[in-house]
Protein backbone atom coordinates (compact mmCIF):
# COMPACT_ATOMS: atom_id res chain seq x y z
CA UNK A 1 0.00 0.00 0.00
CA UNK A 2 1.13 3.52 -0.78
CA UNK A 3 0.34 7.21 0.08
CA UNK A 4 -1.10 7.94 -3.20
CA UNK A 5 -3.56 5.09 -3.81
CA UNK A 6 -7.64 4.84 -3.48
CA UNK A 7 -7.24 2.55 -1.02
CA UNK A 8 -4.95 4.15 1.39
CA UNK A 9 -6.76 7.77 0.83
CA UNK A 10 -10.50 6.59 0.68
CA UNK A 11 -10.50 3.85 3.37
CA UNK A 12 -7.14 3.41 5.49
CA UNK A 13 -6.43 6.82 6.33
CA UNK A 14 -10.22 8.05 7.35
CA UNK A 15 -10.76 4.74 9.42
CA UNK A 16 -6.87 4.91 11.23
CA UNK A 17 -7.98 8.74 12.23
CA UNK A 18 -11.25 7.97 13.44
CA UNK A 19 -10.22 5.47 15.48
CA UNK A 20 -7.23 7.61 16.79
CA UNK A 21 -9.12 10.39 17.77
CA UNK A 22 -11.64 8.64 19.36
CA UNK A 23 -9.34 7.59 21.51
CA UNK A 24 -8.30 11.13 21.94
CA UNK A 25 -9.27 10.94 26.45
CA UNK A 26 -7.64 7.63 26.26
CA UNK A 27 -3.92 7.02 27.89
CA UNK A 28 -1.56 7.91 25.33
CA UNK A 29 -0.37 3.81 25.21
CA UNK A 30 -3.73 3.04 23.59
CA UNK A 31 -3.15 5.22 20.87
CA UNK A 32 0.08 4.15 20.30
CA UNK A 33 -1.05 0.92 20.37
CA UNK A 34 -4.00 1.38 17.72
CA UNK A 35 -0.98 3.08 15.51
CA UNK A 36 0.41 -0.30 15.89
CA UNK A 37 -2.33 -2.44 14.55
CA UNK A 38 -2.25 0.60 11.68
CA UNK A 39 1.15 0.03 10.81
CA UNK A 40 1.52 -3.27 10.62
CA UNK A 41 -1.73 -3.51 8.81
CA UNK A 42 -0.52 -1.23 6.09
CA UNK A 43 3.27 -3.38 6.36
CA UNK A 44 1.36 -6.55 5.57
CA UNK A 45 -0.50 -4.79 3.09
CA UNK A 46 0.77 -6.94 0.25
CA UNK A 47 2.74 -9.46 1.95
CA UNK A 48 1.20 -10.76 5.09
CA UNK A 49 4.79 -12.88 6.01
CA UNK A 50 6.79 -9.78 6.48
CA UNK A 51 4.89 -8.91 9.52
CA UNK A 52 6.53 -11.27 11.68
CA UNK A 53 9.87 -10.35 10.20
CA UNK A 54 9.42 -6.61 11.35
CA UNK A 55 8.24 -7.72 14.85
CA UNK A 56 11.29 -9.84 15.49
CA UNK A 57 13.78 -7.23 14.57
CA UNK A 58 11.78 -4.99 16.55
CA UNK A 59 11.59 -7.70 19.87
CA UNK A 60 15.19 -7.88 19.79
CA UNK A 61 16.03 -4.89 19.77
CA UNK A 62 13.78 -3.81 22.27
CA UNK A 63 15.20 -6.34 24.28
CA UNK A 64 19.00 -5.52 23.90
CA UNK A 65 18.58 -1.94 25.00
CA UNK A 66 16.97 -3.19 27.83
CA UNK A 67 20.28 -5.23 28.43
CA UNK A 68 22.24 -2.12 27.66
CA UNK A 69 20.76 -0.22 30.23
CA UNK A 70 20.61 -2.18 33.15
CA UNK A 71 24.18 -4.28 32.21
CA UNK A 72 22.54 -7.43 32.96
CA UNK A 73 20.64 -10.19 30.75
CA UNK A 74 18.06 -11.05 33.45
CA UNK A 75 15.79 -8.29 32.46
CA UNK A 76 12.87 -9.76 32.83
CA UNK A 77 13.37 -9.00 36.69
CA UNK A 78 14.43 -5.47 36.23
CA UNK A 79 12.46 -4.10 32.94
CA UNK A 80 9.91 -2.55 35.29
CA UNK A 81 12.39 -0.21 36.66
CA UNK A 82 13.07 2.93 36.01
CA UNK A 83 15.45 3.03 32.72
CA UNK A 84 18.20 6.13 32.62
CA UNK A 85 20.42 6.75 30.25
CA UNK A 86 23.84 4.55 30.48
CA UNK A 87 26.70 6.11 31.87
CA UNK A 88 29.73 7.13 29.59
CA UNK A 89 31.94 5.04 31.76
CA UNK A 90 30.08 2.09 32.33
CA UNK A 91 28.72 1.31 28.81
CA UNK A 92 31.73 -0.60 27.58
CA UNK A 93 31.44 -3.54 29.66
CA UNK A 94 30.98 -7.38 28.17
CA UNK A 95 27.52 -7.33 28.43
CA UNK A 96 26.57 -3.95 26.57
CA UNK A 97 29.21 -4.62 24.03
CA UNK A 98 27.83 -8.19 23.50
CA UNK A 99 23.81 -6.53 23.29
CA UNK A 100 25.09 -4.08 21.03
CA UNK A 101 26.96 -6.08 18.91
CA UNK A 102 23.79 -8.92 18.73
CA UNK A 103 21.41 -5.84 17.85
CA UNK A 104 23.80 -4.56 14.85
CA UNK A 105 24.35 -8.25 13.86
CA UNK A 106 20.67 -8.77 13.81
CA UNK A 107 19.65 -6.07 11.52
CA UNK A 108 22.25 -6.44 9.08
CA UNK A 109 22.21 -9.87 8.71
CA UNK A 110 18.65 -9.84 7.85
CA UNK A 111 18.97 -6.52 5.96
CA UNK A 112 21.61 -8.14 3.90
CA UNK A 113 20.38 -11.57 3.11
CA UNK A 114 17.11 -9.95 2.11
CA UNK A 115 18.16 -7.32 0.34
CA UNK A 116 21.96 -8.93 -1.43
CA UNK A 117 21.49 -12.46 -1.88
CA UNK A 118 20.20 -12.56 -4.76
CA UNK A 119 22.56 -9.64 -6.02
CA UNK A 120 25.70 -11.68 -4.60
CA UNK A 121 24.55 -14.83 -6.31
CA UNK A 122 24.23 -13.47 -9.54
CA UNK A 123 27.30 -11.33 -9.29
CA UNK A 124 29.40 -14.53 -8.50
CA UNK A 125 27.84 -16.31 -11.49
CA UNK A 126 28.87 -13.46 -13.71
CA UNK A 127 32.46 -13.57 -12.42
CA UNK A 128 33.09 -17.42 -12.92
CA UNK A 129 30.81 -17.03 -16.18
CA UNK A 130 33.76 -14.34 -17.15
CA UNK A 131 36.71 -16.12 -16.06
CA UNK A 132 35.07 -19.50 -18.02
CA UNK A 133 34.42 -21.42 -14.57
CA UNK A 134 30.80 -22.26 -15.38
CA UNK A 135 30.86 -25.20 -13.77
CA UNK A 136 31.57 -23.08 -10.15
CA UNK A 137 28.30 -21.71 -10.89
CA UNK A 138 25.44 -21.37 -8.08
CA UNK A 139 22.49 -22.60 -8.83
CA UNK A 140 19.79 -21.80 -6.51
CA UNK A 141 16.32 -23.16 -6.17
CA UNK A 142 14.77 -20.14 -4.73
CA UNK A 143 15.26 -16.12 -5.12
CA UNK A 144 14.73 -14.28 -2.55
CA UNK A 145 11.60 -11.11 -2.00
CA UNK A 146 12.56 -7.66 -0.60
CA UNK A 147 10.32 -6.92 2.04
CA UNK A 148 9.28 -3.27 1.72
CA UNK A 149 10.65 -0.82 3.98
CA UNK A 150 13.25 -3.04 5.19
CA UNK A 151 15.89 -0.32 4.22
CA UNK A 152 14.33 2.02 6.27
CA UNK A 153 12.87 0.56 9.67
CA UNK A 154 15.95 -1.40 9.87
CA UNK A 155 18.19 1.71 9.81
CA UNK A 156 15.93 3.97 12.55
CA UNK A 157 16.13 0.43 14.63
CA UNK A 158 19.72 0.63 14.77
CA UNK A 159 19.98 4.17 15.42
CA UNK A 160 17.71 3.51 18.31
CA UNK A 161 20.31 0.49 20.05
CA UNK A 162 23.55 2.51 19.38
CA UNK A 163 21.83 5.45 20.86
CA UNK A 164 21.20 3.96 23.81
CA UNK A 165 24.69 2.23 24.11
CA UNK A 166 26.53 5.64 23.59
CA UNK A 167 24.62 7.34 26.64
CA UNK A 168 22.62 9.40 24.14
CA UNK A 169 19.44 7.79 24.01
CA UNK A 170 17.54 6.53 27.16
CA UNK A 171 16.31 2.80 26.70
CA UNK A 172 12.29 2.39 26.49
CA UNK A 173 11.08 0.04 29.05
CA UNK A 174 7.41 -0.40 26.95
CA UNK A 175 7.44 -2.38 24.15
CA UNK A 176 4.39 -0.93 23.01
CA UNK A 177 6.11 2.54 22.87
CA UNK A 178 9.24 1.68 20.84
CA UNK A 179 7.40 -1.03 18.87
CA UNK A 180 4.51 2.61 17.55
CA UNK A 181 8.35 3.84 16.97
CA UNK A 182 9.30 1.35 14.17
CA UNK A 183 5.68 0.57 12.80
CA UNK A 184 4.38 3.94 12.91
CA UNK A 185 3.27 4.10 8.83
CA UNK A 186 3.34 6.97 8.25
CA UNK A 187 7.93 6.68 7.81
CA UNK A 188 7.80 3.11 7.82
CA UNK A 189 8.51 2.26 4.30
CA UNK A 190 10.07 5.05 3.35
CA UNK A 191 11.06 7.15 5.93
CA UNK A 192 11.90 9.81 6.89
CA UNK A 193 14.65 7.81 8.57
CA UNK A 194 14.06 9.58 11.88
CA UNK A 195 16.47 8.92 15.49
CA UNK A 196 14.72 7.69 18.13
CA UNK A 197 15.42 10.32 20.34
CA UNK A 198 13.85 12.81 18.17
CA UNK A 199 10.32 10.87 18.51
CA UNK A 200 11.22 9.65 22.05
CA UNK A 201 9.44 12.28 23.97
CA UNK A 202 6.94 12.55 21.78
CA UNK A 203 6.01 8.77 22.22
CA UNK A 204 5.33 9.76 25.93
CA UNK A 205 3.49 13.18 25.18
CA UNK A 206 1.73 14.55 22.14
CA UNK A 207 -0.73 17.00 22.15
CA UNK A 208 -3.86 17.03 19.26
CA UNK A 209 -4.43 20.59 17.92
CA UNK A 210 -6.15 21.74 15.42
CA UNK A 211 -3.27 23.42 14.21
CA UNK A 212 -1.12 20.72 13.87
CA UNK A 213 -4.08 18.70 11.80
CA UNK A 214 -4.60 21.92 9.39
CA UNK A 215 -0.62 22.20 8.69
CA UNK A 216 -0.49 18.13 8.12
CA UNK A 217 -3.69 18.15 5.87
CA UNK A 218 -1.98 21.01 3.82
CA UNK A 219 1.39 19.04 3.74
CA UNK A 220 -0.34 15.61 2.34
CA UNK A 221 -2.38 17.30 -0.16
CA UNK A 222 0.85 19.37 -1.73
CA UNK A 223 2.25 15.82 -1.39
CA UNK A 224 -0.30 14.34 -3.22
CA UNK A 225 0.17 17.08 -6.26
CA UNK A 226 4.13 16.55 -6.48
CA UNK A 227 3.44 12.97 -6.72
CA UNK A 228 0.58 12.85 -9.09
CA UNK A 229 1.07 15.78 -11.21
CA UNK A 230 4.65 16.27 -11.79
CA UNK A 231 6.29 13.18 -10.28
CA UNK A 232 4.22 10.70 -12.90
CA UNK A 233 4.36 12.46 -15.97
CA UNK A 234 8.24 12.84 -15.88
CA UNK A 235 7.80 9.43 -14.85
CA UNK A 236 6.55 8.88 -18.21
CA UNK A 237 8.79 11.02 -20.19
CA UNK A 238 11.41 9.01 -18.70
CA UNK A 239 10.86 5.62 -19.26
CA UNK A 240 10.52 5.66 -22.86
CA UNK A 241 13.26 7.46 -23.03
CA UNK A 242 15.17 4.93 -21.10
CA UNK A 243 13.52 1.70 -22.24
CA UNK A 244 14.40 2.98 -25.94
CA UNK A 245 17.07 0.58 -27.55
CA UNK A 246 18.38 3.89 -29.30
CA UNK A 247 17.52 7.50 -28.49
CA UNK A 248 19.13 10.35 -30.28
CA UNK A 249 21.00 13.18 -28.50
CA UNK A 250 18.72 15.34 -27.28
CA UNK A 251 16.03 13.26 -26.06
CA UNK A 252 18.27 11.37 -23.98
CA UNK A 253 18.88 14.51 -22.29
CA UNK A 254 15.38 15.46 -21.77
CA UNK A 255 14.79 11.82 -20.80
CA UNK A 256 17.86 12.23 -17.71
CA UNK A 257 15.98 15.55 -17.02
CA UNK A 258 12.54 14.14 -17.00
CA UNK A 259 14.12 11.25 -13.99
CA UNK A 260 15.75 14.27 -12.24
CA UNK A 261 12.52 15.67 -11.46
CA UNK A 262 10.49 12.64 -11.15
CA UNK A 263 12.60 11.22 -9.00
CA UNK A 264 12.71 14.36 -6.90
CA UNK A 265 9.24 15.24 -6.75
CA UNK A 266 8.24 11.28 -6.20
CA UNK A 267 10.28 11.35 -3.34
CA UNK A 268 10.03 14.60 -1.89
CA UNK A 269 6.11 14.77 -2.60
CA UNK A 270 5.82 11.18 -0.68
CA UNK A 271 8.08 12.85 2.22
CA UNK A 272 5.46 15.38 2.31
CA UNK A 273 2.60 13.32 2.54
CA UNK A 274 4.85 11.32 5.64
CA UNK A 275 5.33 14.48 7.39
CA UNK A 276 2.20 15.81 6.83
CA UNK A 277 0.27 12.28 8.54
CA UNK A 278 2.17 12.72 11.40
CA UNK A 279 0.80 15.86 12.09
CA UNK A 280 -2.40 15.02 11.90
CA UNK A 281 -1.35 12.25 14.16
CA UNK A 282 -0.02 14.52 16.39
CA UNK A 283 4.13 13.64 15.69
CA UNK A 284 6.22 16.46 14.22
CA UNK A 285 8.76 14.83 11.95
CA UNK A 286 12.40 16.36 10.79
CA UNK A 287 12.58 17.91 7.15
CA UNK A 288 13.60 15.81 4.51
CA UNK A 289 14.16 18.32 1.39
CA UNK A 290 15.68 21.66 1.24
CA UNK A 291 15.59 22.61 -2.42
CA UNK A 292 18.21 19.96 -3.40
CA UNK A 293 18.58 20.93 -7.17
CA UNK A 294 19.39 24.71 -5.61
CA UNK A 295 22.51 23.24 -4.11
CA UNK A 296 25.45 24.66 -5.50
CA UNK A 297 28.27 21.81 -4.98
CA UNK A 298 27.53 17.91 -3.78
CA UNK A 299 28.59 18.65 -0.62
CA UNK A 300 25.71 21.07 -0.68
CA UNK A 301 23.44 19.02 -2.28
CA UNK A 302 23.62 15.84 0.46
CA UNK A 303 22.52 18.72 3.00
CA UNK A 304 19.28 19.12 0.87
CA UNK A 305 18.63 15.56 -0.22
CA UNK A 306 16.97 12.85 1.39
CA UNK A 307 18.41 14.75 4.68
CA UNK A 308 17.50 12.12 7.19
CA UNK A 309 19.85 9.65 5.32
CA UNK A 310 22.74 11.99 5.05
CA UNK A 311 22.31 12.56 8.55
CA UNK A 312 22.50 8.95 9.65
CA UNK A 313 25.35 7.59 7.10
CA UNK A 314 27.21 10.97 9.10
CA UNK A 315 26.56 9.93 12.84
CA UNK A 316 26.54 5.97 11.96
CA UNK A 317 28.89 5.33 9.49
CA UNK A 318 31.00 8.05 8.77
CA UNK A 319 32.32 9.60 11.79
CA UNK A 320 32.56 5.81 13.45
CA UNK A 321 34.93 4.84 10.50
CA UNK A 322 37.14 7.90 11.48
CA UNK A 323 35.31 10.77 9.68
CA UNK A 324 37.87 13.86 9.50
CA UNK A 325 40.25 12.81 12.28
CA UNK A 326 43.12 11.23 10.91
CA UNK A 327 44.56 13.24 8.06
CA UNK A 328 43.50 14.09 4.73
CA UNK A 329 43.59 11.13 2.59
CA UNK A 330 42.00 9.21 5.15
CA UNK A 331 38.93 11.58 5.18
CA UNK A 332 38.67 11.26 1.06
CA UNK A 333 38.80 7.49 1.68
CA UNK A 334 35.70 7.28 4.64
CA UNK A 335 33.54 9.98 2.31
CA UNK A 336 34.06 7.52 -0.53
CA UNK A 337 33.00 4.61 1.75
CA UNK A 338 30.83 5.96 3.28
CA UNK A 339 29.18 6.93 0.02
CA UNK A 340 29.52 3.43 -1.47
CA UNK A 341 27.84 1.41 0.74
CA UNK A 342 25.06 4.62 1.07
CA UNK A 343 24.96 3.72 -2.96
CA UNK A 344 24.44 0.26 -2.17
CA UNK A 345 21.66 0.90 0.65
CA UNK A 346 19.84 1.96 -2.02
CA UNK A 347 19.42 -1.08 -4.19
CA UNK A 348 21.78 -4.61 -5.00
CA UNK A 349 22.83 -3.48 -8.11
CA UNK A 350 26.40 -2.43 -9.39
CA UNK A 351 24.53 0.88 -10.84
CA UNK A 352 23.74 2.17 -7.19
CA UNK A 353 27.42 1.31 -5.92
CA UNK A 354 28.89 3.18 -9.40
CA UNK A 355 26.22 6.44 -8.30
CA UNK A 356 27.59 6.07 -4.59
CA UNK A 357 31.02 6.24 -5.90
CA UNK A 358 30.75 9.13 -8.46
CA UNK A 359 28.92 10.96 -5.30
CA UNK A 360 31.68 9.85 -2.52
CA UNK A 361 34.67 11.16 -5.46
CA UNK A 362 32.82 14.67 -5.88
CA UNK A 363 32.55 14.87 -1.85
CA UNK A 364 36.26 14.13 -1.65
CA UNK A 365 37.29 16.38 -4.61
CA UNK A 366 35.68 19.06 -3.16
CA UNK A 367 37.00 18.42 0.17
CA UNK A 368 40.23 19.00 -1.45
CA UNK A 369 39.55 22.23 -3.27
CA UNK A 370 38.69 24.11 -0.18
CA UNK A 371 36.61 26.95 -0.39
CA UNK A 372 40.14 28.71 -2.36
CA UNK A 373 39.48 26.06 -5.02
CA UNK A 374 37.92 27.02 -8.63
CA UNK A 375 34.68 24.63 -8.45
CA UNK A 376 33.94 26.86 -4.76
CA UNK A 377 35.08 30.50 -6.97
CA UNK A 378 32.82 30.00 -10.01
CA UNK A 379 29.59 32.21 -10.41
CA UNK A 380 26.62 31.20 -8.06
CA UNK A 381 24.53 29.91 -11.45
CA UNK A 382 27.25 27.77 -13.02
CA UNK A 383 27.65 26.09 -10.12
CA UNK A 384 24.59 25.48 -9.33
CA UNK A 385 24.22 24.51 -13.39
CA UNK A 386 27.14 22.46 -13.11
CA UNK A 387 26.30 21.03 -9.52
CA UNK A 388 22.66 19.80 -11.51
CA UNK A 389 24.43 18.43 -13.92
CA UNK A 390 26.53 15.73 -12.35
CA UNK A 391 23.57 15.21 -9.90
CA UNK A 392 21.51 14.02 -13.38
CA UNK A 393 24.70 12.41 -14.82
CA UNK A 394 24.85 10.05 -11.62
CA UNK A 395 20.90 9.23 -12.08
CA UNK A 396 21.37 7.44 -15.29
CA UNK A 397 23.30 4.94 -13.24
CA UNK A 398 20.35 4.88 -10.46
CA UNK A 399 17.43 4.46 -13.18
CA UNK A 400 19.65 2.46 -15.68
CA UNK A 401 18.05 -1.34 -15.72
CA UNK A 402 21.47 -2.43 -15.64
CA UNK A 403 25.12 -1.02 -15.63
CA UNK A 404 25.18 -1.90 -19.92
CA UNK A 405 22.21 0.16 -20.39
CA UNK A 406 22.98 2.90 -18.66
CA UNK A 407 26.72 3.39 -19.97
CA UNK A 408 24.32 2.70 -23.64
CA UNK A 409 22.25 5.84 -22.21
CA UNK A 410 25.30 8.51 -20.82
CA UNK A 411 27.02 7.33 -24.04
CA UNK A 412 23.73 8.56 -26.39
CA UNK A 413 23.55 11.62 -24.02
CA UNK A 414 27.32 12.41 -25.01
CA UNK A 415 26.73 11.84 -28.56
CA UNK A 416 29.15 8.52 -28.42
CA UNK A 417 26.91 6.50 -30.42
CA UNK A 418 25.12 6.97 -34.04
CA UNK A 419 21.35 6.60 -32.80
CA UNK A 420 19.20 4.36 -35.51
CA UNK A 421 17.14 5.93 -38.18
CA UNK A 422 13.74 4.85 -36.21
CA UNK A 423 15.11 6.83 -33.11
CA UNK A 424 13.69 9.52 -34.23
CA UNK A 425 9.96 8.02 -33.15
CA UNK A 426 10.90 8.81 -29.92
CA UNK A 427 10.51 12.76 -30.25
CA UNK A 428 7.00 12.15 -31.18
CA UNK A 429 5.84 10.41 -27.91
CA UNK A 430 8.36 12.72 -25.08
CA UNK A 431 7.49 16.22 -26.36
CA UNK A 432 3.11 16.14 -26.49
CA UNK A 433 2.04 19.26 -24.59
CA UNK A 434 1.13 17.53 -21.82
CA UNK A 435 4.81 16.35 -21.09
CA UNK A 436 6.10 19.56 -21.95
CA UNK A 437 4.10 21.34 -19.73
CA UNK A 438 4.84 19.26 -17.11
CA UNK A 439 8.78 20.04 -17.24
CA UNK A 440 8.14 23.30 -17.78
CA UNK A 441 6.00 23.19 -14.46
CA UNK A 442 8.97 21.07 -13.02
CA UNK A 443 11.21 23.28 -13.55
CA UNK A 444 9.53 26.73 -12.31
CA UNK A 445 8.67 24.64 -8.83
CA UNK A 446 12.39 23.30 -8.39
CA UNK A 447 14.25 26.15 -9.45
CA UNK A 448 11.90 29.18 -8.31
CA UNK A 449 8.96 27.41 -6.13
CA UNK A 450 8.94 27.62 -1.80
CA UNK A 451 9.40 24.44 0.18
CA UNK A 452 6.20 22.73 1.61
CA UNK A 453 8.02 22.74 5.08
CA UNK A 454 8.00 26.84 4.62
CA UNK A 455 5.16 27.25 2.41
CA UNK A 456 2.88 25.81 5.80
CA UNK A 457 4.41 27.54 8.41
CA UNK A 458 1.09 29.77 8.22
CA UNK A 459 -1.98 28.31 6.83
CA UNK A 460 -4.04 31.00 5.06
CA UNK A 461 -7.35 30.95 3.33
CA UNK A 462 -5.95 31.73 -0.07
CA UNK A 463 -2.99 28.67 0.47
CA UNK A 464 -6.11 26.32 1.81
CA UNK A 465 -7.97 26.81 -1.33
CA UNK A 466 -4.65 26.44 -3.04
CA UNK A 467 -4.08 23.42 -1.23
CA UNK A 468 -7.55 21.75 -2.15
CA UNK A 469 -7.82 22.87 -5.35
CA UNK A 470 -4.37 21.23 -6.27
CA UNK A 471 -5.18 18.52 -3.68
CA UNK A 472 -8.51 17.84 -5.43
CA UNK A 473 -7.10 18.19 -9.13
CA UNK A 474 -4.64 15.40 -7.72
CA UNK A 475 -7.00 13.02 -7.15
CA UNK A 476 -9.20 13.44 -9.93
CA UNK A 477 -5.96 12.82 -12.16
CA UNK A 478 -4.95 9.78 -9.89
CA UNK A 479 -8.42 8.39 -10.33
CA UNK A 480 -8.43 8.26 -14.41
CA UNK A 481 -4.06 7.18 -13.87
CA UNK A 482 -2.88 3.69 -14.00
CA UNK A 483 0.65 4.97 -14.42
CA UNK A 484 1.65 5.13 -10.62
CA UNK A 485 5.09 4.14 -9.89
CA UNK A 486 6.99 4.87 -6.50
CA UNK A 487 10.73 4.79 -6.47
CA UNK A 488 11.82 4.67 -3.22
CA UNK A 489 9.14 1.99 -2.69
CA UNK A 490 11.30 -0.93 -3.31
CA UNK A 491 14.69 0.18 -1.31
Amino acid sequence: MVFSSHIFIYYFLPFALLVYYALFRARQRWRNAWLIVAGYTFYGWAEPRFMALMFGTTFIDWLMSLVIAHNSWQVWRVWRQPVKIVDQEQRKTRVRRTAITISIVCNLVVLGFFKYFNFGIDSYNSLVQSLGLSGTQLNTFFRVVLPLGISFYTFQALSYTIDVYRGKAEAMANFIDFSCFVSMFPHLVAGPILKFSFLADQLKYRRLTSDKFARGVAFFMMGVAKKVLLANPCGKIADTTFDAGSIQTLDAWFGSLAYSFQIYFDFSGYSDMAIGLGLMFGFVFAKNFDSPYLAQSITDFWRRWHISLSTWLREYLYIPIGGNQYGLPRTYANLIITMLLGGLWHGASWNFVIWGGLHGGMLAFERSQGRKGLYHNLPKLLRIGLTFMIVTIGWVFFRGQSLRSAVQYLGAMFHFKQPLPNAALIGGLIYKPYYVLSILTAGIVVWFGTQTWDWTQEITWPKTATCFALGWLALIVLATQEYNPFIYFIF
